[in-house]
């Protein structure tokens, strides 16, 4: 369900943008030379720790009923669990698992495309989100927001 502050079409879902990051950085990687076997395996590592990282922030949310649609406005305040180390772990997962595909793919875009997407996926997602969680328990919100980090 969108409300009328979240934009509508594909580029509402972060997925999509993962998506797009990793065409750049496999786009980055026909052009500038492939890292190392080493490199790779540990592009391969990256991935693996990601997905690890996005299934239990997911299992964490479902469990406490929160929804997962960056469309929706949030059910529930998660800060247990994941969630007490980062607040938004499976962005901080999408952007491992980015990581890692540079790694594998063009080691030298690492350093601008990871950034890149934490700078567009703060703005497009997680300051909305941020404001829907303030909106609906600003205490809890902000006691959380004080000890742990956006991101890690």
């Amino acid at each position: 369900m969108t409300t009328p502050d979240t934009p509508r079409g594909p580029l509402q879902y972060p997925p999509v943008w993962l998506a797009l990051f990793a065409a750049m950085a496999w786009a980055a990687g026909q052009f500038w030379p492939h890292g190392s076997p080493f490199v790779r395996v540990m592009g391969w590592a990256l991935i693996a720790a990601g997905i690890l990282l996005m299934g239990v922030a997911a299992l964490t949310m479902a469990r406490a009923r929160a929804t997962l649609m960056p469309t929706s406005r949030p059910t529930a305040l998660v800060t247990h669990g994941v969630y007490a180390f980062s607040r938004n772990p499976i962005y901080l997962a999408d952007a491992i698992i980015l990581a890692g595909l540079c790694l594998i793919w063009a080691p030298l875009a690492l350093p601008v495309l990871v950034p890149g997407f934490m700078i567009a996926i703060t703005r497009r997602f997680i300051t909305r989100e941020e404001r829907w969680l303030r909106e609906r328990d600003a205490a809890t919100f902000s006691a959380w927001a004080a000890r742990t980090r956006r991101w890690l």
